[in-house]
C-alpha cells in the first residue's frame, strides 16, 4: 500500500511513481489517501486545494482495517513544522487496535516527503513517520546509495525516503530526479516485501 496525504497535488505526485515502481516488480499496488480534516470552508477558499482535491476523488480513502491485507507499505506527507501533517497524524492515531495486535509486526515500510524550502524538515518529517511505524513492529527501508540519483543532485531525495522541495507555496513540482528516486523506492519496497513474504 501506498498510504500518503497530499494538499497541493505534489505528495500524490510521488505517491503515483512509488505506485508504478512497485507495478515495475510485478507485484499489486493499491493506493489510498487518509482522511481529510481540513474545515470544507478553508478548501473552498482556495482553488488550488480543490483543484488537487478533486485530481485525487478516484483515490480512495484509508480504513486502518486495510492495512491488515498488506505486504508492505510505503506512506507519505507534506512536512508541516518539520513533523507529518495532522492528517497523516490522526490516521495513526486511530490505529491502536492494529498495534496491540501486532498487526503490522516484521513487515517492510518506507517514507517519503515533500518541503516547501531545501532545509524545512525533510529528514525530521521522514523520521517523524518512522517512529511510529517502528512502534507498529515494521522493518524499515530506506533508499541505498546505489540508486545513483541520490548523489547526484541537489534536489530532494535522502537515503531516509525520497524527497521533493516544492517550494513555499507548493508551486513548483517535483523534478524529474525526485520521481526516479521515488519509482525506485517503489521497486525496493516489492522486492523486499516478496522477499519476506515467501522466506527466500
Amino acid at each position: 500500500m501506498v498510504l500518503y496525504y497530499s494538499m497541493y497535488g505534489n505528495t500524490y505526485r510521488m505517491a503515483r511513481e512509488i505506485f508504478s515502481g512497485i507495478e515495475d516488480e510485478g507485484c499489486i499496488p493499491m493506493i489510498r489517501r487518509v482522511p481529510e480534516i481540513l474545515p470544507p470552508g478553508v478548501i473552498a477558499s482556495d482553488g488550488r486545494i480543490g483543484r488537487a482535491m478533486k485530481d485525487q476523488e478516484a483515490v480512495p480513502v484509508a480504513s486502518p482495517g486495510e492495512l491488515e491485507k498488506i505486504d508492505g507499505l510505503v506512506v507519505g506527507s507534506p512536512t508541516r513544522f518539520g513533523n507529518m501533517s495532522s492528517q497523516m497524524r490522526n490516521f495513526w492515531d486511530t490505529t491502536g487496535g492494529l498495534w496491540t495486535r501486532g498487526v503490522l509486526v516484521d513487515k517492510p515500510a518506507a517514507v517519503f516527503c515533500c518541503t516547501g524550502t531545501m532545509h524545512g524538515g525533510q529528514e525530521s518529517t521522514l523520521l517523524s513517520m518512522m517512529l511510529t511505524l517502528i512502534h507498529h513492529g515494521m522493518i524499515i527501508v530506506g533508499v541505498p546509495f546505489s540508486v545513483r540519483e541520490l548523489a547526484e543532485t541537489v534536489s530532494g531525495g535522502t537515503p531516509y525516503g525520497p524527497t521533493a522541495v516544492v517550494g513555499p507555496d507548493s508551486s513548483r513540482q517535483p523534478l524529474e530526479t525526485d520521481l526516479t528516486i521515488a519509482r525506485e523506492l517503489g521497486k525496493r519496497i516489492a522486492v523486499i516485501s516478496r522477499k519476506l513474504k515467501s522466506g527466500r
